[in-house]
C-alpha cells in the first residue's frame, strides 16, 4: 500500500524557484478572483490517525450495520454467497493489477478468461455470441436499444413496465440526447400488456422475466408482438433464475441482458456491478464494448485476442451506436469463476433453492392477516405483497427486528414490498422473518 508523503515548504519552495514564480499567487494568478477561497477553506484542527479512527468508529456506530441485518432485499442487487475459490481466484494479483489487454501479446490470461466469460454467458442466455461484459444492467438495457434503433432505423422503444425502474431511468437519460422515444407499456396482473403499447413503430420490444416483481413475463407473447411490429426483441433476464427457466434465446429473444452481481460479486453498497449482453449471429457486429476471439498463432497454439473492438482509435465515431467502449474486467472474471465453479447442476441448485425459500416465505407471509399478493402472476425468487401498513412503515419496524425486510414498491396503482430470498437465508430466518412481520402490521 503507499503512503502519502506530502511536500515540504523546503520542496515547495524549490519548485517554485525552478518555474520562475514568487509565490503561490502567481502560480495560481490564472484561476479567476471570484473562483478563489479568498479565507481558504475552513477546516477543523488535523487529528492524529489514532483519533481519526477513533471518530470514524464512532459514527459508523450509529449505522445498522448491514450484516446484522439478516437481508431480504433484492430489486436487482441481492445477498448471494461469495464462495472462497471465487475471491482467491479473482483476486490473484495478475487479475488485480492486469494490463489492459489492448495488445494481446502481453495479455493473453486476462484475454482467455474473457473468451471464457464470453462462453459461458452465451450458454446462460442461449445465444451464439455475448460481449466481454458492459458497465451494468442498466447500460446493458441502454445498449440493447442503441443495437435495435441502429439495426432497424426506427426511434421508438417499447420497454414494459415490468423492466427495473431505476434501469428504465437510465434508459430514458442515455437516449434522451439521440432522439429515441421510450414508451412503457403497464403491466395487468404483473405481466406486460403488449396490446396496451402505443407509439411506433417499435424498433425494440424490451422485457424482463423474471421481471421488476419477481414475475414471469411470458416471453413467448413478448416474441409474437415484436415479430408482429416488426421489432427486435431483448429480454432481460436473471442469471440465477437461468438455471431453472428456459433461456432467452430459446424463448426468440434477439438480445438478452443481464445485471451480473449475483453472479461471486459483492453487493458492494451499490456497485461496482457488470452488466452482461448477448445476441443472435445477426447482430454480432453492433455488439458495443469489447469481443474477444480465439485464434492459433504462427506456431499452431491457441491465441486470444479482440476481434471486435470500439475504442476511439477504431471506430467511425459519427457511425457508432455506442459510446461504450471497455468493459468489466476484473467483474466479469469473478462472475466467470462463479459460474464455473458452480457447474450446470450447481446453478440449477442454487436457482432451487432460492425458489423453494421463496415459495416457503411467501406462503408464510400470505398466511398472515391483512397480507395479500401484489400481483397475481407466478414468481420464481422474488415476490411482491400488499400489507396491511404502509411498507416505509412495515421496513422501519422490521429493521428494529434484525431484518432488511425488502423494498417498499408501487405497481399496478397499489403500494407493497418486494421480497427476495437467496440460499443464504435459513429455515430459521424465513420462520424468524414471518414472526417479526406479523408483529410489525399489528
Amino acid at each position: 500500500m503507499a503512503h502519502y508523503v506530502p511536500h515540504t515548504d523546503e520542496e515547495f519552495a524549490q519548485m517554485l524557484a525552478d518555474l520562475g514564480l514568487s509565490g503561490p499567487e502567481e502560480l495560481f494568478s490564472s484561476v479567476p478572483e471570484a473562483l478563489r477561497l479568498a479565507g481558504g477553506l475552513d477546516l477543523p484542527d488535523g487529528l492524529s490517525e489514532v483519533d481519526v479512527a477513533a471518530e470514524m468508529a464512532r459514527l459508523a456506530g450509529a449505522n445498522r450495520a448491514s450484516g446484522k441485518l439478516v437481508c431480504f432485499a433484492g430489486g436487482g442487487a441481492y445477498d448471494h454467497d461469495v464462495p472462497s475459490v471465487t475471491r482467491a481466484l479473482a483476486g490473484r494479483s495478475e487479475f488485480v493489477t492486469s494490463y489492459t489487454p489492448y495488445q494481446p501479446e502481453v495479455a493473453q490470461g486476462v484475454l482467455q478468461v474473457l473468451f471464457e466469460y464470453q462462453t459461458l454467458v452465451s450458454r446462460l442466455a442461449g445465444l451464439p455470441v455475448a460481449n466481454a461484459s458492459v458497465y451494468d444492467g442498466a447500460t446493458a438495457v441502454v445498449e440493447a436499444a442503441n443495437l435495435a434503433v441502429a439495426a432497424t432505423g426506427r426511434r421508438t422503444v417499447w420497454v414494459s413496465e415490468g423492466v427495473n425502474p431505476r434501469w428504465r431511468e437510465v434508459l430514458a437519460t442515455l437516449t434522451g440526447g439521440r432522439g429515441t422515444e421510450i414508451s412503457t407499456v403497464p403491466l395487468v396482473d404483473g405481466v406486460t400488456a403488449w396490446e396496451r403499447a402505443k407509439g411506433g413503430p417499435p424498433a425494440a420490444l424490451i422485457v424482463a422475466s423474471p421481471n421488476y416483481l419477481g414475475c414471469i413475463d411470458p416471453v413467448g407473447a413478448a416474441r409474437a408482438a415484436a415479430s408482429g411490429a416488426g421489432a427486435l426483441l431483448a429480454v432481460a433476464f436473471d442469471p440465477v433464475a437461468a438455471g431453472l427457466l428456459r433461456s432467452p434465446g430459446e424463448q426468440g429473444a434477439d438480445v438478452a441482458v443481464a445485471e451480473g452481481q449475483p453472479l461471486g460479486v459483492p453487493m458492494s453498497f451499490g456497485g461496482p456491478y457488470l452488466g452482461m449482453m448477448a445476441v443472435s449471429q445477426a447482430h454480432v457486429r453492433r455488439l458495443p464494448g469489447r469481443l474477444v476471439g480465439r485464434s492459433l498463432d504462427t506456431e499452431g497454439r491457441a491465441a486470444y485476442v479482440t476481434t471486435l473492438r470500439a475504442r476511439e482509435q477504431d471506430i467511425r465515431r459519427e457511425r457508432a451506436s455506442s459510446n461504450i467502449c471497455t468493459n468489466q474486467t476484473l467483474i466479469a472474471l469473478m462472475a466467470m469463476v462463479q459460474l464455473a465453479w458452480l457447474g450446470t447442476a450447481g446453478l440449477r441448485d442454487l436457482a432451487l433453492r432460492c425458489a423453494r425459500g421463496t415459495r416457503y416465505l411467501r406462503e408464510g407471509v400470505l398466511a398472515l392477516p391483512g397480507v395479500e399478493p401484489l400481483v397475481a402472476a407466478p414468481v420464481v425468487r422474488e415476490f411482491a405483497v400488499g400489507l396491511p401498513v404502509g411498507p416505509e412503515v412495515v421496513a422501519e419496524r422490521m429493521a428494529d427486528a434484525g431484518f432488511l425486510a425488502g423494498i417498499p414498491v408501487e405497481a399496478e396503482g397499489r403500494d407493497g414490498l418486494l421480497v427476495a430470498v437467496t440460499e443464504k437465508r435459513t429455515r430459521a430466518d424465513l420462520d424468524g422473518y414471518v414472526e417479526a412481520l406479523e408483529k410489525a402490521i399489528s
